[in-house]
């Protein structure tokens, strides 16, 4: 079963001095000793989808940059806001065909996915939040990771003091600290995501700082799922 990652959206090329990123270096590591990893990221599939496949290539990796449009892969309805406004073309996930993504890791490529999806009936694309695409196509695939990268070590009880992280959560805890207060901000989305994650189909999801990977899937993160 593959790992399915989701990168940030603010993706900085280092230059030739600064060395690689870690965790693409990473991710291109794994990826070349055998690992069926997805990468999934923020931000638009025509500048960062891009840069990414180029960065991934350039440390070796068989890198295929795609987004959620093509073989409809991702399908989304239209999203509303919370007072039912029109958000313009933005789209919640419905559905994940994780077939064009199959064939691609069958193949030892490295797919790089863009978070845009489809209407159902292919007429026009959506912008979808990075994270739920990431949790649905880590639950299509059954992955046995899904990671989270965050600019925090862990999900926190109190979100003020990093000292209060959280190891794991089992899914109906899970589902009550999404209720609190403590769970807040952009901590919010990322718990939601997990759970979605889980719930159709991944193994367990990981919510973890930009360090080791391995570390990550070692427990060096906040665990939603699993055994």
């Amino acid at each position: 079963m593959p790992i399915v990652i989701k990168y940030g959206g603010s993706v900085v090329i280092p230059s030739a001095v600064e060395g690689p990123d870690p965790i693409l270096a990473e991710v291109v590591k794994l990826h070349l000793g055998g690992t069926r990893i997805v990468l999934v990221h923020g931000g638009l599939c025509a500048t960062i989808n891009k840069r990414l496949v180029r960065a991934c290539a350039a440390l070796g990796a068989r890198a295929v940059g795609i987004s959620g449009e093509d073989a409809d892969t991702l399908v989304a309805q239209t999203a509303h806001g919370s007072h039912g406004e029109d958000l313009g073309f933005v789209g919640d996930v419905t559905a994940c065909d994780p077939s064009l993504i199959n064939l691609l890791l069958a193949a030892n490529y490295l797919p790089v996915v863009a978070p845009l999806a489809v209407a159902p009936d292919d007429a026009h694309a959506y912008n979808v939040n990075a994270d739920l695409a990431a949790a649905a196509i880590a639950g299509a695939l059954h992955a046995r990771a899904f990671i989270m990268i965050t600019n925090v070590e862990r999900v926190r009880r109190d979100p003020k003091d990093p000292a209060s992280g959280i190891d794991r959560r089992s899914l109906d805890e899970a589902r009550a600290f999404v209720k609190t207060p403590a769970c807040e901000g952009g901590m919010l989305p990322k718990m939601h995501a997990a759970i979605a994650a889980v719930e159709s189909g991944a193994a367990a999801s990981h919510i973890c700082g930009p360090h080791s990977i391995v570390d990550a899937l070692a427990g060096n993160a906040t665990v939603v799922g699993g055994v």
